[in-house]
């Protein structure tokens, strides 16, 4: 079971290369701004989001095999086919729209069906489901700029969508196979579920039931603070180590460093919150990521700084990937968590238009991406007051 979720979230995890692109395709469709090229990887975020909802019931009357395969098609379609735009806008379509279907669909299965298989270690297995895809983007970010390398700056893109196409096609549909959700009534051998307390988080909300409640938009206020503020750095991470004095490469292995940080903030994190609780986990994570980002402007300026800075920045948002999931079945139950996730879920979905966009119109505007990361730096400040606001027994 868990080797089917990495293997399905290793290739949803390349969306966050997206910046490796930026620079090849402003060169290939001259007169496009930053804004403009950073649109695909927003739309597709915005889609993973709104997908995501309809994945979770499909995938909560069906079972995640199915869903997943669809979305694994329709994933590698989008991308092969981007690689034939020859306006901006068709890539807007088909990496942004259809892309961005196929990573919603995919996405919600592994989750969902790992939780269930493993109530006793939720953050834990959250956390191991989905760093998959914090791995996949250190992987395709290096995979994606040696393709880019092997070709003209202007065409080579086109190839890249090709290859990688195939290889999400061939990744998902395999790690499909694997997923499955448990008999009903499943507990882990050994393994007794806490007595109930005869609060209302022991039983499980429908989705009416759970968005009639305060905790749900305080969870969803802070996912998407937090969502935000990350996404804003990883949209942009590449250009402004560029331009802050690093070549294309040392970039693009900053883009790395982040993103296998992510993998690993997903694992760590999530155990973390199974030990100590969610809600003191989130506050720390909170906390250590709105420091780095008050400091992102001068640690630019260094290779070294900017490795330490990607990896703080992707350990942390990692985390939020991880606890998430897990922070909605302690509050609303596994029963229906497919939906009730997806709905949370579209806190993600505003964080990426929210973040990548407003990084890159403030770079048109302002020629720099340092007053974008102080904004980052300023969401992340009130993701963790609001956090402050739950109580313990919301985690």
């Amino acid at each position: 079971m868990v080797v089917g979720a990495l293997l399905v979230q290793l290739s949803l995890g390349s969306l966050y290369s997206w910046s490796v692109f930026v620079k090849p395709l402003l060169a290939a469709f001259p007169g496009s701004t930053s804004t403009q090229v950073s649109l695909p990887f927003t739309i597709a975020l915005a889609m993973f989001s709104i997908t995501m909802i309809f994945a979770g019931i499909w995938q909560d009357r069906s079972g995640p095999k199915i869903v997943a395969i669809v979305g694994g098609l329709v994933l590698g379609l989008g991308n092969i086919l981007a690689s034939q735009a020859g306006q901006l806008e068709l890539v807007y379509v088909t990496y942004g729209v259809l892309g961005g279907i196929g990573i919603g669909l995919a996405y919600v299965c592994p989750i969902a069906a790992c939780i269930k298989w493993f109530p006793d270690k939720r953050g834990f297995v959250s956390g191991l489901a989905v760093a998959g895809f914090g791995a996949g983007s250190f992987f395709y970010a290096q995979f994606a700029n040696y393709l880019l390398g092997l070709g003209l700056a202007t065409s080579s893109w086109r190839q890249a969508f090709i290859v990688l196409g195939a290889a999400y096609l061939t990744s998902i549909l395999a790690g499909a196979q694997l997923l499955r959700n448990p008999p009903d009534g499943w507990l882990p051998k050994g393994w007794k579920p806490p007595p109930s307390t005869g609060k209302a988080s022991d039983r499980s909300y429908t989705w009416t039931e759970m968005v009639r409640t305060g905790t749900f938009y305080t969870l969803w206020a802070m996912f998407a603070f937090a969502a935000s503020s990350g996404l804003m750095v990883i949209g942009h991470l590449s250009p402004f180590g560029q331009e802050s004095g690093l070549s294309a490469a040392q970039a693009a292995a900053a883009v790395g460093v982040l993103a296998l940080f992510n993998g690993a903030g997903r694992i760590v994190w999530g155990l973390v919150s199974d030990k100590v609780g969610r809600k003191k986990t989130m506050l720390a994570m909170f906390a250590l990521n709105t420091v780095v980002m008050f400091s992102l402007k001068e640690m630019g300026r260094s290779v070294l700084l900017l490795a330490v800075a990607s990896a703080t920045v992707g350990f942390c948002f990692g985390g939020t990937l991880a606890i998430f999931p897990s922070a909605t079945a302690d509050s609303f139950g596994t029963k229906h968590l497919g939906v009730n996730y997806g709905l949370m879920f579209t806190a993600y979905g505003v964080a990426g238009i929210v973040g990548p966009l407003v990084g890159a119109l403030v770079h048109d505007s302002s020629g720099s991406y340092v007053y974008a990361f102080t904004v980052a730096a300023v969401l992340s400040v009130l993701s963790l007051l609001l956090t402050l606001t739950l109580k313990a027994s919301e985690k």
